[in-house]
């Protein structure tokens, strides 16, 4: 019996983590052209989101339950664990 393991490309997950990203209250939309990165090239799977946030809306905590949701999305969509989760803060306010 051979023991089959698929792949999943950094563009999904990076999908999949935006989706995630963005179910969280406060959470306006992704920054920029690229709101999401994800970087797997030593094995462990980093990643990176630029956000845009609600006026108002508590940043550490949104900032928390955006790594927590990420983490969950990816975990139960793709198997993947991920080493880190950083959330950056680019715009507050509605999206122009």
């Amino acid at each position: 019996m051979t023991e089959w393991q698929a792949s999943i490309s950094a563009d999904i997950l990076a999908r999949y983590a935006g989706d995630a990203a963005r179910e969280v209250d406060g959470v306006l939309g992704l920054a920029g052209r690229r709101g999401v990165k994800v970087d797997g090239d030593d094995g462990a799977v980093r990643v990176e989101l630029h956000l845009v946030v609600d006026w108002g809306a508590s940043i550490p905590d949104v900032g928390r339950l955006v790594q927590s949701r990420v983490r969950e999305y990816l975990a139960s969509m793709a198997d993947v664990e991920p080493a880190t989760v950083d959330v950056i803060i680019d715009e507050i306010g509605p999206i122009p």
